[in-house]
């Protein structure tokens, strides 16, 4: 059997890449939509010369002849000929729906728009739907893929907020910050006309699990909260209790024993040490080190097998800049110690180095830089906090994330301190800390922390946990404050406000707590 031509190999290996990655890859032919891999098949077959592509579901099937394919940013780019045509077309495989064209974004949105507007009407009797919006507001950071509106009955009202199914799974997430905005902008636009007394939120069926463990978390006397999923097929609304969380399903993993690391990494530690005394070592796992300077990794060790044996040992690996392939590493041994010195030593320079401040190396993992100068100076952020145990990305999962929490910290009384820290503005900083304080709650209730060897020889206390939140005071998202004040009640929390020269040292400009707010 002659083997297929090498377009038809690499269309073939790219498509089951992108499908492996993301089930639900969307195929779009000149900006329309027309299949979405979840319910798509396709099959690639070799004419000659030719490669013939066929994608088919329950809804169309089509045939291409590709004549030309690159892959950009994730996206699978493919020219591609009709038959009895010319002039190719554009056909796109995209692995994630963010990647969608703009024109297929601003159809999707328009149709759910569109979707909600029938679903509120048969849903609602009695209450009268007006502005009804889709457009991008950045003034008042509303974004594009939520559908805003109002319902209103008298004097009453509650504010609309929807998301449709095309969207990403963080755009579904993220539905409680833009409901909050919503509704507090229309409280304060309307003050005179109505009272907006909460808000109705609407996610697509099987997807509202981020959604509702925030939901249940809000401060309920504030507002009153409506949740609805919906299936676009029927176009039917299942009402959802807005303070149950659901089942919560996350787990820890098993803490890395740090002195059975060192000891097994011993000579790369040293080795390192020596050409970077300053170094910071973070133990992975128990089979690996990194090696970090001012938050940015540049060396590891690792186990690795012994050629022709089952026996492994532990090697220092470092970047291979000049390898074409990215993330390509070699170990370091006596043909390429001189380099790896080399290499450190210009890490180091670029991290410290003040003239270098748009050097790739020194813009690096800025959140990592954050959190290894708050790690060596704890005390900076709250004086309760002991430095002499922190955590750093501690990894909980739940079903649909791997979360990683910044720092779990502890307090000398025994206290949890969830830290979470931002180096750039982000309007989700107060609702992803939220996210971090429940699943630390939830294992702390169940003993799960020393249980998996977190905090060894220490007692917790059964107090709830502390939220820290830390950004750069001129990086704070001006929404900040609006969402911290809709945190439920049990939660206490803290808003750090960091000198912009943060990279120098850690100083606390500004603190705010529940009660400045309220």
């Amino acid at each position: 059997m002659n083997p297929p031509p090498p377009l038809c190999q690499l269309v073939s290996e790219q498509l089951n890449a992108i499908i492996a990655d993301s089930p639900a890859a969307l195929v779009i032919e000149n900006g329309e939509v027309l299949f979405d891999f979840s319910t798509a098949k396709f099959s690639l077959r070799a004419e000659g010369e030719r490669c013939v592509l066929q994608i088919w579901s329950e809804e169309r099937n089509i045939v291409r002849r590709v004549v030309g394919a690159e892959t950009k940013n994730g996206v699978l780019k493919l020219e591609v000929l009709r038959f009895g045509q010319t002039k190719p077309a554009k056909l796109e495989i995209c692995g994630s729906r963010e990647r969608r064209a703009p024109t297929a974004k601003r159809i999707a949105r328009a149709g759910f728009q569109r979707l909600l507007a029938r679903m509120l009407e048969k849903s609602s009797p009695g209450w009268k739907l007006q502005n009804l919006v889709a457009a991008p507001d950045l003034e008042h950071s509303f974004g594009p893929a939520y559908v805003r509106g109002i319902l209103r009955r008298g004097n009453s009202a509650m504010a609309v907020v929807g998301v449709g199914a095309d969207e990403a799974q963080p755009a579904v997430d993220g539905i409680i910050a833009t409901a909050v905005l919503w509704m507090e902008h229309c409280r304060e636009r309307y003050a005179d006309r109505m009272h907006v007394a909460g808000a109705r939120l609407f996610v697509p069926r099987g997807r509202a699990e981020v959604v509702r463990l925030r939901l249940a978390h809000l401060n309920h006397a504030l507002a009153k909260w409506e949740l609805a999923e919906f299936d676009e097929r029927t176009e039917t609304l299942e009402e959802l209790d807005p303070r149950d969380a659901g089942n919560l399903s996350t787990r820890l993993v098993q803490a890395p024993d740090r002195e059975r690391a060192a000891a097994r990494f011993a000579e790369a530690i040293a080795r390192v040490q020596q050409i970077l005394p300053r170094v910071e070592i973070e133990v992975v796992s128990a089979a690996e080190v990194s090696f970090r300077y001012h938050g940015l990794e540049f060396a590891r060790a690792a186990m690795r097998e012994v050629a022709g044996s089952f026996r492994t040992e532990p090697v220092l690996l470092f970047p291979d800049t000049e390898a074409s392939d990215v993330g390509s590493e070699i170990a370091v041994d006596s043909n390429t110690e001189s380099r790896f010195r080399d290499f450190v030593k210009q890490v180091a320079a670029m991290r410290d180095g003040v003239d270098d401040r748009h050097h790739p190396l020194h813009r690096s993992s800025p959140e990592r830089w954050l959190e290894a100068s708050v790690r060596r100076d704890l005390g900076a952020l709250d004086e309760r906090l002991d430095p002499a145990v922190v955590y750093s990305q501690v990894p909980a999962f739940t079903a649909s994330d791997r979360a990683m929490i910044d720092l779990l910290g502890v307090t000398r009384e025994g206290r949890l301190v969830v830290i979470e820290l931002k180096a750039e503005e982000d309007m989700h900083l107060p609702l992803q800390g939220l996210d971090y304080w429940v699943r630390v709650r939830w294992h702390q209730q169940r003993g799960e922390f020393q249980r998996f060897g977190y905090f060894p020889r220490r007692e917790l206390s059964p107090e709830p946990p502390l939220l820290l939140m830390a950004a750069p005071s001129l990086h704070v998202h001006p929404t900040t404050d609006c969402l911290l004040r809709h945190l439920s009640p049990e939660i206490e929390w803290k808003l750090l406000g960091l000198d912009e020269h943060w990279r120098r040292g850690i100083r606390v400009i500004f603190r705010k707590t529940r009660q400045q707010l309220d």
